[in-house]
């Protein structure tokens, strides 16, 4: 897939990335970058600032401090044009933000058409082919109250996919599902990943980070503890602090309270 970015270019470099809310500092000192077709799943406690990094990747919050490039620009220029690098980059989050009124080709068709300008036919083929690859072809007429909120997350999904991103971009995807909803989002997401899609996915399913993942970042208290290849991270980590972090998200009793 070509990101417009050379070959030894990272899609995401972040560099020094501080960000405060008040006096709370929730990043401190972050550097990470993401290479083409690269899967990085970041994993961590609640409250460590996984999803404050990811939402500083696009610029939904503004960083304190650092320097963050995403496809060859970088976002913390003041004078950035943060639309146009967005519409390389799609976004799922933990609240699957369709909207409500619509059906879900609507959805899936909207922005391509005001934001990417395309034809509605052109749209509306592209979208039909996303929900496909997601398994939701035959639901395009629906709307999104009558299907389960894992449908709802795939369409989430074929939406983003629907503007070509070069880079995906997912805040805690199946947090918000029933236990049983999460296998066919998982399902999906494995997929791009087998196709190329470099993807920053913060996460708690320690299976499918350890699956699907080129590399695990384990966050704690706004700093990057350790990261490295899965099978070492979460199967041999080298800090306390991630060892028993994984004590608890893997003990079967507990009910992820603190990823």
């Amino acid at each position: 897939m070509s990101t417009g970015t050379s070959p030894a270019e990272p899609v995401v470099e972040i560099r020094g990335l501080h960000k405060s809310f008040g006096e709370r500092e929730v990043l401190r000192g972050i550097d990470l970058r993401v290479d083409e077709g690269e899967v990085v799943c970041v994993i961590g406690p609640s409250g460590s600032g996984k999803s404050t990094l990811l939402r500083c990747v696009n610029l939904l919050e503004q960083p304190t401090a650092g320097t963050v490039r995403v496809l060859g620009t970088e976002v913390t220029d003041p004078d950035v044009d943060i639309d146009r690098v967005r519409t390389h980059v799609g976004m799922v989050f933990q609240q699957f933000n369709l909207f409500p009124h619509r059906s879900v080709l609507d959805n899936c068709t909207l922005a391509q058409r005001t934001v990417l300008r395309r034809s509605a036919a052109e749209a509306e083929a592209v979208a039909r082919r996303n929900l496909e690859a997601v398994g939701l072809g035959d639901r395009a007429a629906s709307m999104p109250g009558q299907l389960s909120g894992g449908q709802q997350q795939r369409v989430a999904i074929a939406r983003a996919l629907s503007m070509d991103p070069a880079l995906m971009l997912f805040d805690e995807p199946t947090s918000a599902l029933d236990p049983e909803l999460v296998g066919d989002v998982l399902a999906v997401m494995r997929d791009l990943a087998d196709a190329g899609m470099t993807m920053l996915v913060v996460t708690h399913e320690m299976a499918f980070a350890r699956e699907v993942a080129d590399r695990v970042v384990f966050m704690d208290d706004g700093v990057v503890v350790e990261q490295g290849p899965p099978d070492r991270v979460i199967g041999a980590p080298e800090h306390e602090r991630t060892r028993a972090f994984l004590a608890r998200v893997l003990d079967p009793t507990h009910r992820h309270d603190d990823a």
